[in-house]
């Protein structure tokens, strides 16, 4: 009886032993590669384009640097409209406005308190530009940044101590009176012949240690925590190392920071990274609508053409750069006529290009999926969300991906985006194209990041295909867009 007792409440156990249900490890993400962007820079990654404004005195002496001798009262617009130059940025798709609130020759758009040589003293002496322009792009829905050049050639103190007591506290002016700033522009000339309040020389200073670079970022990060900062060592981006509208064809978010300052950088490097660099700093292209960067009137005829800067879009967003471009407003204080032609047509090329995703509602398959769950499906590559991508498992590095369209489907553009939350991670990757049976190479590229746009003949096929050929880590894809321009 006692035996029988033992038996049955054994067997009742390992009944309920084997009830209870086995739950498998928890599938995590993948791992990280390398550096990541800041959350300042994953917001600015997401602004792609935005305008740079040129206006100084510059546009009334017909110079390109001004020497910093200017009499304020040369500063004369006579028709002068911040309001405008938002709308125009609006309108050209533009996401934001970066202005040079003092250039190299000194002249401050905002009646500094710390000089005489500002707009308090010009024509308009009654206005404040950048305060203006600030709330016009707040009024428009966009982005407010400014340029304050290191180089000061109308000031006396430039090239000793008291100068950078003088350049910090119009810093602060510019953080603390303007709302949000999105990019704080840091130029790399710095130094050379001047006025220097009269005397009317040249100066030259250590790029490496005059301006104590680490205080300056110290005052941004205190006044504005999530503004970016533009130079040639960064910190948040850096200069595409051209003023041509071209980011290099290979092109790294991330940089080496050793030894590199404003003024200072291997302009090769700065083009196109380095794979494996110490800090994410993305580069920033920046090119001017014009042959020069401030107006001139002799150059109305010569305004980039709506194809022309439709190449510069692919060399620079399509590369994963940001694009910045230059349209300088002119004596009366206008964005010019034949500036805004060729921006309207810029904008309705791209307006019409990627308003249809052809990837859109199309199977997408994947040789591998991580672990088989949908969190990490392929269908997350067409759903126009960001924070969803496709995963591979960790020792997967070179998968591949076939997008079926159903039927023939032309396109000429192949828009790639990798998940960058988790680091630059893909180094190459070819694109096929179905055609008489088999599969044939349409392209081969290298670096993704942000943003890669495969520009192409026009393809009809039923399928493409993605190849990943090199990779030092699995595979983390956001979206991909099949588009045709016409």
């Amino acid at each position: 009886m006692k035996t029988h007792f033992i038996t049955s409440f054994s067997t009742v156990l390992l009944l309920f032993i084997f009830s209870i249900p086995v739950f498998s490890q928890k599938l995590l993400p993948p791992v990280p590669y390398g550096v990541i962007p800041t959350e300042r820079q994953l917001k600015w990654h997401e602004l792609e384009f935005y305008g740079f404004i040129h206006y100084t005195v510059n546009a009334f002496t017909d110079k390109e640097w001004g020497y910093g001798d200017e009499k304020p009262a040369i500063f004369a617009p006579t028709q002068l409209d911040v309001k405008q130059w938002a709308k125009v940025a609006k309108e050209a798709g533009m996401k934001g406005l970066i202005l040079t609130a003092k250039h190299h020759d000194g002249f401050c758009l905002w009646p500094s308190k710390y000089t005489e040589h500002s707009i308090k003293n010009s024509q308009v002496k009654d206005r404040n530009i950048v305060k203006e322009l600030a709330e016009a792009c707040k009024a428009n829905g966009l982005k407010f940044g400014v340029y304050l050049s290191p180089w000061d050639r109308n000031s006396s103190m430039y090239g000793d101590s008291t100068y950078i007591t003088y350049y910090r506290n119009q810093l602060k002016e510019l953080l603390t009176e303007n709302g949000d700033i999105f990019e704080v522009w840091f130029d790399g000339a710095n130094g050379g012949d001047g006025y220097y309040g009269g005397k009317n020389e040249t100066r030259f200073i250590d790029k490496k240690t005059y301006y104590q670079w680490d205080k300056v970022h110290e005052i941004v990060r205190k006044l504005q925590p999530m503004a970016c900062m533009f130079s040639d060592a960064g910190p948040d981006c850096r200069w595409v190392g051209n003023e041509d509208g071209v980011a290099g064809t290979t092109n790294w978010h991330t940089l080496n920071l050793e030894g590199v300052f404003p003024g200072v950088a291997d302009q090769k490097i700065l083009n196109i990274g380095n794979r494996d660099g110490s800090s994410w700093v993305p580069a920033e292209t920046d090119v001017s609508i014009r042959p020069g960067w401030f107006y001139h009137a002799k150059e109305d005829s010569n305004v980039k053409s709506p194809q022309k800067l439709i190449e510069i879009y692919y060399n620079s967003v399509g590369r994963g750069s940001n694009l910045l471009l230059n349209i300088p407003p002119d004596k009366r204080g206008l964005i010019h006529e034949n500036d805004i032609k060729s921006l309207k047509e810029m904008k309705r090329i791209l307006d019409e290009t990627f308003a249809i995703n052809l990837a859109k509602g199309k199977t997408i398959t994947a040789s591998n999926f991580r672990g088989n769950d949908k969190k990490y499906s392929p269908a997350n590559l067409n759903d126009n969300n960001n924070e969803t991508f496709w995963a591979t498992d960790d020792h997967i590095k070179n998968p591949e991906l076939i997008i079926d369209f159903g039927q023939t489907t032309t396109f000429n553009k192949v828009k790639i985006k990798e998940y960058i939350k988790l680091g630059q991670r893909i180094e190459s990757l070819a694109i096929d194209y179905w055609n008489n049976g088999k599969w044939e190479l349409l392209d081969e590229v290298t670096s993704i990041g942000y943003q890669r746009i495969v520009c192409s003949k026009n393809v009809s096929t039923t399928k493409v295909r993605v190849r990943i050929t090199k990779s030092p880590a699995c595979i983390a894809i956001s979206e991909i867009g099949i588009y045709m321009e016409k």
